[in-house]
């Protein structure tokens, strides 16, 4: 097992994010045995008394999550810390959330709250500490190569995190360590439970971690983010065929939920936050060939060729398309898609991979 094996590694300071799950539990664990000085650091994302949505019902860094990080933590004789950054995530995850959804986007909170939050805080913690390092539980590997810290698949093909941290920068890969690229969910369990971890059988859940039961629109609701604001579902042609309660509540590619009699399956295929229109249409009216991102962030190399070909992820359970990138401008980029696509959606981050490598990625626009 690779993960930046270091000579004196008892003098190297590591700090691990710790959500309360197998993952990071597990390489913590990992990193403890290979002689690094570990602290689990929990982040505090919500709070607790706030509403219903926090506590138990917080999948991530919540109170019952907090608890398992302390046990593991005593369990493998290494120091924890809680950082509150509650507000910060309201500001900076929670809001976003919420103003792409009122504007007809489709967020990706899990990257944004890795660029703004998780390792934003975590490096500044890390200073703090004196630590070198920082490591998480992410199924994905840094290697170096040609002068650069390369981001690559994790080998788990079906855990791989990598869409995920498209947006970390060189000074970042370098301090990162991800103990658990190298292997399988199935490795890590076992791993977990062969060193007596309390979190080796726990529960994990693929969903929005401050979203209770993936119901966003009831969330978005409780939770006073959007109003409801009526208005028309129309067809590709503009004839009105149904009405919606808002934008927020809808997504490209969406199917159920429309409440419209036509007598053939009809998905959204635009939301038109202007007239405040939602816009339907059967399945071919998905396929898009191409599309522009913006706020690019390229890991593989300082300025993108003039144009290059490379396999791109429109979402993260995309299983990925070959393309054309064009870079237009700094930080912009068209995509030429060599086979249409379905649902294409803005608001969606779009990351490019040659073989394993991670070459960049940015946010998809309209």
């Amino acid at each position: 097992m690779f993960f930046r094996q270091m000579p004196g590694g008892r003098n190297i300071r590591v700090i691990v994010a710790m959500s309360g799950g197998v993952d990071s539990s597990t390489a913590a664990a990992l990193l403890v045995e290979q002689g690094y000085d570990v602290i689990g650091v929990t982040l505090k994302l919500w709070e607790h008394d706030s509403t219903s949505f926090a506590g138990d019902h917080f999948k991530c860094c919540g109170a019952r999550a907090a608890a398992d990080v302390r046990a593991v933590c005593r369990h493998l004789g290494i120091p924890f810390e809680l950082i509150d950054v509650a507000e910060v995530f309201r500001r900076e995850v929670v809001e976003y959330f919420a103003s792409e959804y009122r504007t007809g986007r489709t967020p990706n909170p899990c990257i944004v709250c890795n660029e703004r939050i998780k390792f934003g805080v975590l490096f500044g913690h890390a200073d703090r500490l004196g630590a070198q390092y920082v490591a998480t539980g992410h199924y994905a590997r840094v290697e170096q190569a040609n002068g650069r810290f390369m981001l690559k698949r994790g080998c788990d093909a079906r855990r791989d995190q990598s869409y995920f941290l498209f947006s970390l920068t060189q000074a970042q890969l370098a301090r990162l360590m991800f103990p658990l690229g190298n292997q399988t969910k199935t490795d890590t369990r076992a791993a977990a439970r062969v060193r007596g971890l309390k979190t080796a059988d726990k529960k994990e859940s693929r969903e929005i971690c401050f979203v209770p039961d993936a119901d966003y629109g009831q969330f978005l609701r409780q939770e006073n983010l959007v109003e409801m604001r009526p208005g028309d579902i129309v067809d590709l042609t503009g004839r009105v065929v149904g009405h919606h309660n808002g934008i927020a509540f809808y997504t490209i590619g969406q199917r159920k939920g429309l409440r419209i009699a036509a007598g053939k399956p009809l998905y959204v295929v635009d939301l038109d936050p202007e007239r405040n229109r939602v816009v339907v249409g059967d399945a071919t009216a998905l396929e898009r060939t191409e599309f522009v991102i913006e706020r690019c962030n390229w890991i593989a190399f300082d300025e993108p060729p003039q144009q290059f070909d490379a396999i791109v992820k429109i979402r993260y359970n995309h299983p990925g398309t070959l393309a054309t990138v064009e870079p237009l401008e700094p930080a912009k980029a068209k995509v030429r898609l060599k086979t249409p696509q379905r649902a294409v959606t803005p608001g969606q981050a779009a990351v490019f991979y040659q073989e394993d490598i991670v070459l960049g990625g940015g946010w998809i626009t309209r």
